[in-house]
């Protein structure tokens, strides 16, 4: 068994060791404390994962999106706003050239996101889609357009699905940091 002192994880008061699992001085009330602390540590965890559990679709959809739109600003960031060129110092967004609402499927597809300047070409402008789409084909070729605008299979995404979309897109951010 060790023979150098160790604190005690309630008092801080050195001690020694006299099994391996010992976690506390000699106190009981150091013992009784740190009990108490870690079955309180328990509830809270147990809270936490069951309001993950508790959240809805829609509330995985809208984390799966933040996450998503976060990775896009990220990877466009420095780039002119694909609609109208502009380069100013406005707020950008993540604009989608295949809206969710009409094509849900491409919600995540970064091929159909790209920065867009968020009050002019996203709010007042629809999304300047005309604009959009000059410079779009020239960003990722006739090909690449083509597939976008051609038939995709419906999706809904599971919650397992919006987790792990979450879980990639904020692993690329991080890498893009």
């Amino acid at each position: 068994m060790n023979k150098r002192p160790t604190k005690c994880k309630i008092c801080r008061e050195p001690y020694i060791k006299w099994s391996t699992s010992q976690k506390t001085c000699t106190n009981p009330d150091c013992a009784i404390e740190l009990m108490q602390r870690e079955k309180a540590k328990g509830e809270r965890k147990k809270h936490s994962e069951a309001k993950v559990q508790a959240r809805s679709r829609a509330e995985w959809v809208k984390k799966a999106q933040s996450a998503f739109n976060a990775f896009i600003r990220k990877r466009d960031e420095g780039q002119a706003c694909i609609s109208c060129g502009t380069t100013a110092n406005v707020q950008y967004c993540a604009g989608h050239y295949r809206t969710v609402g009409a094509c849900p499927e491409l919600r995540f597809e970064p091929l159909n996101v790209h920065l867009q300047c968020n009050k002019n070409c996203n709010m007042e402008k629809s999304g300047n889609i005309v604009e959009y789409r000059i410079r779009l084909l020239k960003k990722i070729g006739a090909e690449s357009l083509a597939w976008l605008e051609g038939p995709h299979d419906p999706k809904k995404y599971t919650v397992p699905e919006l987790q792990e979309i979450i879980s990639t897109y904020k692993k690329k951010l991080k890498e893009l940091v």
